[in-house]
């Protein structure tokens, strides 16, 4: 059988449903099957998931991609995870069943006691980990489990307790229960994650009151996971790559040499950039801005950095379903199109808040600078650039961290079809922007990809993308002195919204 009739099954499990396709040897993905995945709010701090449904939905979606494969020739060589981060589960691992429901990563409900611990472990952890304590905890979740759930504790007492993030869950079902393992770029978003060390913080994990025997192992991303269970798949084929699926993103855009980055935008909007074989400096960062473990593999670490501005796409749903004051997030971009920029009227995107340039929980969204002489096509311009304005913002806060300048940043998902916004993204950054061609199955194919590497697809990370189709690249339209100019502008705007 030759090279173009092999394929990787990549898993995609996000936050509000899961994917699964098969990325063949040209390095594109086949038809993508997806299944919902309830999230539940018992209340306004705790956010959850049921992992059982969780695992039964991922294992459809990965049954049909098996048997599309069938149908198509396409022999499958490996399997490959991508998965939402810092979302948790519990379970026994004699029954194969979750011993409480499992936390998502948007989980407070330990926000204030994590707070209390923050002016004492903060300065501790940044540089150890590259993560303030923040307002979530798995690790403290889990600890309470085991303290109060007397199903934990007894699993606990018999040896039998497991616990892991979702790809720990998965790969786990996947192997028979053959493996159990975290992959670094998970491990990271779970904390106390030692970055230089590729290992648990025992000093964190005992402040927490997690006992360190029960850690989940660390795993390269490309690591052992085991193999498949031919009953539960139908094949055995190894596991041979498992990521955070903003990590996986950074492959698939391209982000492979220091200064390189890439945007994925969707409800919100995630930036981050690899900063090479050493972690930046997250103590010294501005606020919001992450240091992680890009990817790791044989044995090396691949350092990077992120940020997150937490309404883009969702603020045009906000406008679009909420207030109705327009037909669809097209429309804006499009209206928007048709108008200048508009040194007059301000959106302030901060409908949940400020994370970066600096953390603002209480921030409040507006729109300011009306008069009578505003119009749709003018509040909508001012949208997009509010929007661009504050991915700016995060993009500032990674190139202020990095010993190096930010050289190219490659841009997907949702929003990035908007011409309009990518035009201001450009103006406003200063550098070249590129549209990626496939963004929708970015995080699915940079995961099959680091994979494929493992299993001899491909010869490198850079021979697959460097393969991939150039997308539309929009250069910066404004001078540095009209840029700086708005940019100062816009901080002024921002500062005068703040509580």
């Amino acid at each position: 059988m030759s090279s173009s009739q092999r394929g990787v099954l990549s898993i995609d499990e996000g936050s509000t449903g899961t994917r699964a396709a098969v990325v063949t040897a040209d390095g594109s993905s086949g038809p993508s099957f997806y299944r919902p995945i309830a999230v539940v709010h018992p209340d306004p701090l705790r956010v959850e998931q049921d992992a059982d449904e969780l695992w039964r939905h991922t294992l459809q979606v990965a049954q049909q991609a098996v048997a599309w494969a069938a149908d198509s020739g396409v022999e499958i060589v490996g399997v490959a995870l991508c998965t939402q981060r810092a979302t948790a589960v519990l379970w026994d691992s004699a029954t194969g069943r979750p011993l409480a429901p499992a936390v998502v990563w948007q989980d407070r409900r330990y926000a204030a006691e994590l707070e209390a611990l923050a002016q004492q472990w903060d300065p501790v952890l940044l540089p150890r980990t590259g993560r303030p304590v923040g307002s979530r905890s798995p690790f403290l979740w889990a600890a309470r489990q085991i303290a109060e759930n007397p199903q934990a504790r007894a699993a606990a007492d018999a040896g039998r307790l497991l616990f892991g993030s979702i790809d720990t869950w998965l790969s786990w079902n996947l192997n028979g229960g053959t493996a159990h393992a975290v992959s670094a770029s998970n491990a990271a978003a779970l904390g106390g994650y030692l970055l230089r060390e590729h290992a648990w913080d025992p000093d964190w994990l005992a402040a927490v009151g997690y006992p360190q025997e029960l850690a989940p192992p660390l795993s390269d991303d490309d690591g052992d996971f085991g193999y498949t269970d031919p009953e539960v798949l139908g094949i055995r084929v190894p596991i041979a790559a498992a990521m955070g699926d903003q990590h996986a993103s950074l492959i698939a855009l391209g982000a492979l040499e220091p200064g390189q980055g890439m945007c994925m935008h969707g409800t919100g909007t995630f930036v981050g950039a690899l900063t090479g074989d050493e972690p930046a400096d997250a103590a010294n960062a501005v606020d919001g801005v992450l240091a992680l473990v890009g990817w790791r593999s044989g044995g090396r670490s691949r350092f990077s950095l992120e940020a997150y501005t937490s309404t883009t796409g969702s603020a045009l749903r906000w406008l679009v379903e909420d207030l109705q004051l327009f037909d669809s997030a097209e429309q804006i971009s499009e209206l928007a199109a048709t108008h200048p920029r508009d040194r007059d009227t301000w959106f302030v995107p901060t409908l949940a808040g400020l994370r970066t340039p600096m953390a603002v929980p209480g921030a409040r969204a507006c729109l300011t600078g009306l008069s009578l002489a505003t119009t749709r096509a003018g509040i909508a311009r001012a949208v997009l650039e509010g929007i661009a304005h504050s991915v700016c913002d995060t993009a500032d806060g990674l190139r202020s961290t990095m010993d190096g300048p930010l050289t190219r940043l490659r841009v997907g998902g949702g929003l990035a079809a908007s011409d309009a916004l990518m035009q201001s993204q450009a103006d406003l950054s200063g550098i070249p922007i590129e549209r990626v061609a496939d963004s929708a199955t970015a995080s699915l194919r940079g995961v099959a990809y680091l994979a494929g590497v493992r299993l001899g697809l491909w010869g490198s990370l850079d021979e697959v993308v460097g393969a991939r189709p150039v997308g539309r690249t929009f250069e910066p339209a404004t001078t540095d002195h009209e840029r700086q100019e708005l940019r100062a502008e816009w901080q002024r705007e921002l500062r005068k919204s703040l509580p």
